[in-house]
């Protein structure tokens, strides 16, 4: 079935498809069966990703996804309309996972772009979109909503690259690439006005789950703002400013080095 509703009895975390395990984040291919609706039809064949197991009051399972190209994939994990899709077991077709040249990245910008060098993220993003895209890699602009980037993160990535500005005692500008650790206390809720990467993956892990490999390409700031304060300063400073472009090719070389399952940290 194409539209949401009604699936909210308890169903099993994972299921079996000809001899292979289906759980959440498994790739799929879809194969609407004979007779299906016009809308499910035009459906087949695509790849998607799934969102859950869900099991009607009849106790029959269905299988929600998220189509592997929607650029609007986050809001189908959300549960939203329009972005998330039903099918039966015998709808669906399992694939392995993808090819070492097809390896899903996920580079996130960081950052209140109001707080002066805490948009170092942001910027670099921005700049990332105007260059030649990478096959399975998605970009994306998470500012300060934190909530959005935790769910964006359970959609079945092989990896994740958030970009943003972090006091580490280096020289403004220092450009660092950095495996962060995510045991110790339990994700908070991100408030409004600012994202704590390392808070938002563990936030994602207590929700799901998170890419199994991870990296923060890091700027050190020259202007650290409070993330309460009343000031407004939309500039960069110059040394973040002078760093920008080669935070953007350091970016891109560690998403080839993840497509390639390399190792990238300083």
């Amino acid at each position: 079935m194409s539209l949401d509703g009604g699936l909210d009895r308890p169903a099993p975390e994972a299921i079996g498809i000809a001899g292979v395990e289906v759980r959440r984040g498994s790739r799929v291919r879809l194969r609407p069966r004979a007779g299906a609706d016009a809308f499910d039809m035009a459906l087949a064949g695509r790849e998607a990703i799934v969102a859950g197991i869900e099991q009607d009051y009849e106790e029959r399972v269905h299988v929600s996804v998220t189509l592997d190209d929607d650029p609007g994939r986050s809001l189908g994990s959300a549960a939203q309309l329009g972005h998330r899709f039903f099918f039966s077991p015998e709808e669906i077709e399992p694939l392995g996972p993808p090819p070492a040249a097809r390896r899903r990245v996920l580079v996130a910008g960081i950052g209140n772009v109001f707080l002066a060098d805490d948009g170092f993220g942001v910027e670099v993003v921005r700049r990332l979109l105007t260059r030649p895209s990478r096959p399975g890699v998605a970009i994306a602009d998470f500012g300060i909503r934190g909530m959005d980037l935790a769910y964006a993160l359970q959609e079945g990535w092989d990896a994740a690259v958030l970009v943003d500005a972090a006091p580490r005692g280096e020289r403004p500008g220092t450009l660092s690439v950095i495996e962060p650790l995510l045991d110790g206390a339990e994700g908070r809720t991100p408030d409004g006005h600012g994202m704590d990467p390392v808070q938002v993956l563990r936030l994602a892990r207590t929700v799901g789950s998170v890419p199994p490999c991870i990296r923060l390409v890091v700027c050190e700031p020259a202007t650290v703002t409070p993330a309460d304060s009343e000031d407004i300063v939309m500039e960069l400073s110059e040394p973040v400013r002078a760093a920008l472009d080669a935070a953007v090719e350091l970016v891109e070389r560690v998403v080839d080095d993840l497509r390639d399952n390399k190792e990238t940290t300083t």
